[in-house]
């Protein structure tokens, strides 16, 4: 038998090494103590992934959790834009320092890392899962009650290596009423359940538009029907969010920590007992 070169990707032998569960979860920075890891995802873009993540996490910060965001989508980051973060990550021979926002919220992002905004990152998917994995061994995070982890779309190498390397205690799917993007969520949701991940459950966006003026409720994405796609995932619903443009510019003048009312309040305070 040829000497074993302990990459068992190429290999296809079925030795006693081999059967043995691999922990591949990396360690955190020596500086950073963190409570809970909640990972968000969705299994393609445009569905306000990024808007619930920041959301959740000024609403948990309002109730006075210590909260960090870690930006793994890394070639389309946008939590510093939504928290008015534009200075760069400091740090030490310690590790990174993340930035933190008005409202007390630490971020890492690559674009606080880059010399301009809107530098392009054009690189391959193991360097980015690369960086995803540096943003929780090198980064100095404190103490914190919450970190989460604002995911890119899909099931690529960046979910994996989220799952397999950090302690995620959970997963927040978003989605959106379209059933196209209910049946890419399906996705998602079997690829945590594969990595035994928990799902904690289910957040539709862009629910419906309310009349500013009659109240009425308009299905503008199609009529929601998450609390049966939920319930054939076996899921529960955490929220379902109306389109909100005074939330969206809020966002684009990156004052998301200040705008009330929240519409993930109940949500945090539901996460927050678990």
């Amino acid at each position: 038998m040829p000497e074993c070169s302990h990459d068992c990707s190429s290999c296809g032998a079925s030795c006693g090494e081999r059967t043995v569960p691999t922990d591949f979860r990396a360690p955190a920075n020596e500086l950073s103590h963190i409570k809970k890891v909640i990972a968000v995802v969705s299994g393609k873009g445009g569905v306000g992934k990024s808007t619930v993540t920041c959301s959740l996490a000024a609403a948990m910060a309002q109730r006075d959790r210590r909260v960090g965001v870690l930006d793994a989508d890394i070639t389309g980051p946008s939590v510093p834009t939504a928290f008015g973060i534009h200075e760069h990550a400091t740090g030490s021979e310690l590790g990174i320092y993340p930035a933190v926002s008005q409202g007390g919220v630490e971020v890492m992002s690559l674009n606080l890392l880059t010399e301009n905004e809107t530098d392009p990152v054009v690189w391959r998917g193991p360097v980015i899962a690369g960086a995803v994995k540096q943003f929780w061994t090198d980064v100095i995070w404190g103490e914190l009650d919450y970190l989460f982890v604002d995911m890119p779309p899909g099931t690529g190498d960046v979910p994996l290596t989220v799952f397999q390397s950090l302690p995620v205690d959970g997963v927040i799917v978003v989605t959106s009423p379209q059933d196209l993007v209910r049946m890419i969520v399906a996705k998602a949701v079997k690829m945590a359940e594969m990595m035994d991940i928990p799902i904690l459950g289910v957040v539709e966006n862009y629910s419906y538009f309310q009349c500013p003026d009659c109240g009425k409720q308009h299905a503008i994405f199609g009529e929601s029907r998450v609390e049966e796609e939920a319930a054939a995932l076996g899921l529960k619903v955490l929220a379902r969010l109306p389109i909100d443009p005074a939330l969206a510019a809020a966002c684009d003048r990156g004052e998301i920590d200040a705008y009330v009312p929240n519409p993930l309040a109940p949500l945090a305070r539901e996460l927050d007992r678990g």
